[in-house]
């Protein structure tokens, strides 16, 4: 018989702070890892990740649901879509994003977080 896991984001199984704004804390439940981001006004991936990251975009894809805030996503080619509270966005490789307005945006995100190295230091 399996057991029931619950997990709580305010104790999460890791805390992954981002330069300067915002953090990732991760749960893991059935060898699954769920992300809750908290993006704080004016974070943007390109200044607050991507020095973790050392990439040129983000190369991860996310599977996101916004509880709150606003989030605009810029891809490679230029494409831009935003994204509030409700939406349920697949983003994939190739990405910046960005907090519109004054409210940090909460996500969960059930992406590629298992043996990632997504905001995940050195």
């Amino acid at each position: 018989m399996a057991d029931i896991e619950i997990k709580r984001f305010d104790r999460p199984d890791e805390h992954r702070p981002f330069e300067g704004k915002g953090a990732a804390d991760l749960v893991n439940v059935f060898g699954q890892t769920i992300g809750r981001a908290t993006l704080e006004p004016g974070w943007r991936w390109s200044v607050n990740v991507k020095p973790i990251a050392g990439t040129e975009l983000c190369e991860f894809t996310h599977l996101n649901y916004v509880l709150s805030g606003r989030v605009r996503i810029t891809m490679a080619d230029g494409t831009t879509a935003e994204a509030g509270p409700g939406d349920v966005v697949g983003i994939p490789p190739g990405h910046d994003a960005e907090v519109i307005g004054d409210e940090a945006a909460i996500v969960i995100d059930v992406g590629q977080f298992k043996d990632a190295d997504f905001a995940k230091r050195a």
